[in-house]
């Protein structure tokens, strides 16, 4: 008997190493400054934490242990990381050039846990409709990788893992203010979003949806109208909107979204950034960055009249209560 209780125990302490749970209520823990401003990925041992142009391993005590601060293949076309997942030990970035409220050459990166080295890319899909990566995560049950877009939060994009094409996207409805993060567990997808300003201390908040039914559009041979702009079409020289005829995105789900969590126990309400959840105990980490004035997402210096010389990263580490 006393075998089989030790058994049964050997196994559950295996399964909750191996599985991250969403909950429903979270307690602050502790809090720790770290380097980077961008994402957060987890594993049994080490936080991996993205910044604009590199990639920081600290051990859960918050040491750093390794850093890859030029990450980049091409610099010339790609000077910004988002949110970031890790599987299998690979972590995986979304990257991009950004400037000012808009991604360009947007691309799924693969790096090693270990060495923090860049190993391979997936393709991306711009017939997808997505204009910016603001984050990236896995979804492990239905090995999903899926993109997030923050200029564009109308929709959340999905992958196939193991071929890299194109799966379907999902329209965010209500949709979230400026998406900066998204994570996978339990057939829910989280979504970390700022609220859009970072001077007047106004919350940034969580969101929750269910992602558990993710049928295949891909993508269609059809016709669509040409963008200007994300949120504009192109006009002919008779005032009528261009189209095109190739590729597009077959359809999309619908989700429904639902506010987790409002984060007012951040030390300073800033830009909320990326989010995980840790194999080891469940507990939910969010980064956020505080003490700089934000411009369509770029640092325009110090909060001077409240005291900072710096822009500050921390990562909020919250313990599952229920």
């Amino acid at each position: 008997m006393k075998k089989l209780i030790i058994c049964i125990a050997v196994a559950l302490a295996a399964f909750s190493a191996d599985a991250q749970h969403i909950g429903r209520k979270y307690k602050l823990k502790k809090v720790i400054e770290v380097k980077g401003r961008q994402g957060i990925a987890i594993d049994e041992n080490y936080y991996y934490v993205s910044s604009t142009t590199a990639i920081y391993k600290y051990d859960k005590d918050g040491n750093l242990v390794a850093e890859n601060t030029q990450p980049f293949q091409n610099p010339e076309l790609a000077n910004h990381f988002g949110d970031i997942d890790i599987y299998n030990g690979e972590i995986f970035c979304g990257l991009e050039k950004f400037e000012y409220g808009r991604g360009f050459n947007i691309a799924i990166s693969v790096y090693d846990a270990e060495t923090l080295e860049w190993k391979r890319d997936l393709p991306w899909s711009p017939e997808s409709g997505q204009v910016e990566v603001s984050g990236i995560c896995i979804d492990r049950d239905k090995e999903l990788v899926w993109m997030c877009d923050w200029v564009d939060s109308r929709y959340v994009y999905a992958y196939d893992l193991k071929t890299g094409a194109y799966h379907t996207k999902m329209q965010c409805r209500p949709m979230p203010y400026w998406t900066q993060g998204i994570f996978v567990a339990d057939g829910k997808m989280l979504f970390a979003a700022d609220d859009g300003e970072a001077m007047w201390n106004i919350p940034d908040n969580i969101y929750i949806a269910d992602v558990s039914d993710v049928p295949h559009t891909g993508l269609v041979d059809g016709e669509e109208v040409v963008k200007e702009t994300p949120f504009s079409v192109k006009l002919d020289a008779d005032g009528k909107p261009v189209r095109r005829r190739g590729k597009v995105a077959g359809g999309a789900k619908a989700g429904r979204l639902e506010l987790l969590r409002e984060m007012s126990d951040f030390r300073r309400a800033g830009e909320i950034e990326g989010l995980s959840i840790d194999p080891e105990n469940d507990d939910l980490v969010v980064l956020n960055n505080r003490g700089t004035q934000i411009v369509l997402g770029m640092s325009q210096g110090p909060i001077v009249e409240e005291g900072y010389d710096r822009e500050i990263h921390e990562l909020y580490i919250y313990r599952k209560v229920r």
